[in-house]
């Protein structure tokens, strides 16, 4: 069978779905593949190099859509582009079929098979398919640059003999894939960073990356639930969506760039940035968009356009942002095409074998066999999302000193029963040896028995490399040996100096370990 790939027909996109690299990735699952000429081009992959990889170069779209069994796209197809489509063949691009009924509906009439790569469940095996996420990191990311290219000042502070710049302030709204890249971004560019979702239990993973979570007052059981939409905020409550858009309202006179990524799936961006939000921003703030392809989510938003405002606020709605770094777009996305067909694929052999019990399979395919088979049934495995965490129960002074007390007593019972196994052995040997034995052994346990109890009372901070030194008192055993070196019995004195020359070791290397570490930080 043949996969190829045409040129996009939507107007400045410089993505392509087949990129040389996953064309050699195809061809061991037994495909041969196929390009439209050209198509590679503004992303930045020559014919030349689809040539040097063993693929056709077919001079145009019409015939490429000719000679493909399984067509692979980036963006949604136009009516005509569904029309080439034959019985038999497969389309395999992104489609949002919640939003395009008439061509889910034209691509059954004609009898071909659809997998729509929007559609991908999100489940941990699947995460390889995933194309919705892969965009979403680009976007994200490429939000932050677009925001800092037309902000008038650094991102980071600066002090400088000519004045002191103050960093900038970055707002980013929703903590998905694209958010959590803009969070990113951000914050390796030395703003203040702080983000904002409608669940809290992403709050962890936003202050991992070194920004600032905000909260709202608001009851755990009024949050919305993200676990339920595979992953994806749910709808808000009014009562809580008007907590949202008072919070926003007092953080808007602060920042500087805002980054809304707030989307629903199959459904119009919640509105989130009002105009008197905007309004209240300080004249050269910046907000970027990316939900402008589903109508906004600041109420202001002109798609694909870039407006600025009469208080000199810029609102950025481009719908392109991965287009825009169009060869690493093209290499994930064709990655996560090539990562379906290997699914498609079981003996690789060059033969499609579509599994309709299969979750990720069933779950991206909108039309087959005739019929339309959107919206699948949920997924058999649970999708990803982070589960809420119980909150610690605060405990009363009472309890807490409780607590205490049970861990002292479990803990003095613990090093009683030590000591009483201890005196049992001693009384043992006692009996059973002779006296210059016991002499020597009382010597040894004790030293053990001390040098035991100092390193256990040294705090875990301190066992690190720079404080090396610690590993001297670990060796408190060495004052037992230099005790017992000088005795008449050979083997004693040879054991002890054997503990001296090891312990002397852990001392010395202690210090030459702390020496080179600290000369590490030591000014040339």
């Amino acid at each position: 069978m043949k996969i190829g790939a045409p040129k996009e027909v939507h107007k400045g996109e410089a993505r392509v779905a087949i990129t040389p690299e996953s064309a050699g990735h195809l061809q061991k699952l037994g495909y041969e593949v196929a390009i439209e000429s050209g198509a590679g081009l503004d992303a930045g992959f020559t014919d030349e190099a689809y040539q040097e990889a063993g693929v056709e170069i077919v001079k145009t779209a019409a015939a490429l859509w000719k000679v493909a069994d399984i067509v692979a796209k980036v963006r949604p197809p136009t009516e005509a582009e569904v029309k080439r489509l034959s019985k038999g063949q497969t389309l395999i691009s992104f489609f949002y079929p919640g939003s395009n009924e008439k061509l889910m509906e034209l691509a059954k009439d004609r009898g071909a098979t659809v997998i729509a790569m929007d559609m991908v469940p999100r489940i941990s095996r699947a995460q390889k398919m995933d194309a919705l996420s892969s965009m979403a990191n680009i976007a994200g990311y490429r939000a932050v640059i677009e925001g800092a290219n037309n902000f008038g000042r650094f991102l980071t502070g600066q002090v400088t003999a000519a004045g002191k710049v103050p960093p900038a302030k970055v707002l980013v709204v929703g903590a998905g894939v694209a958010g959590l890249a803009a969070i990113g971004t951000s914050t390796s560019l030395g703003a203040i960073t702080y983000a904002f979702d409608v669940r809290p239990e992403v709050a962890e993973q936003i202050e991992s990356m070194g920004a600032e979570f905000v909260y709202l007052e608001f009851e755990d059981d009024e949050l919305p639930d993200g676990a339920e939409t595979g992953g994806y905020a749910p709808p808000s409550s009014p009562e809580f969506q008007a907590k949202q858009l008072e919070k926003f309202r007092e953080l808007a006179p602060d920042m500087d760039i805002v980054i809304t990524t707030a989307l629903i799936p199959n459904r119009a961006a919640p509105i989130l940035w009002t105009k008197d939000m905007v309004e209240a921003m300080k004249p050269g703030s910046v907000i970027v968009d990316l939900a402008a392809e589903r109508g906004g989510n600041c109420e202001l938003t002109e798609k694909d356009a870039l407006i600025t405002t009469p208080n000199n606020v810029t609102i950025i709605g481009y719908t392109d942002f991965p287009s825009r770094m169009s060869t690493q777009s093209s290499t994930l996305y064709g990655n996560n095409i090539r990562h379906m067909m290997a699914d498609l694929t079981p003996e690789k052999d060059g033969k499609v074998v579509h599994n309709m019990e299969d979750d990720v399979i069933r779950g991206a395919t909108i039309a087959h066999e005739g019929e339309v088979t959107w919206p699948p049934p949920p997924p058999k495995v649970q999708a990803i999302a982070v589960q809420k965490k119980e909150k610690p129960k605060e405990l009363t002074p009472e309890e807490k000193r409780a607590q205490e007390v049970a861990a002292f007593q479990a803990e003095t019972k613990f090093q009683v029963g030590l000591l009483g196994v201890g005196g049992v052995l001693l009384l043992l040997a006692g009996l059973f040896t002779p006296a210059s034995f016991m002499q020597h052994f009382i010597v040894f346990t004790l030293a053990c028995f001390v040098g035991f109890q100092v390193i256990w009372g040294v705090a875990h901070s301190l066992h690190t490399p720079l404080m090396a030194v610690t590993n001297a008192i670990s060796s408190i055993i060495i004052l037992g040996a230099l005790l017992q070196i000088g005795s008449g019995s050979a083997l004693v004195t040879i054991l002890a100096a054997a503990a001296v020359f090891m312990a002397g070791v852990n001392i010395f290397g202690g210090f030459l370990v702390t020496r080179r570490m600290l000369a590490m930080f030591q000014k040339s």
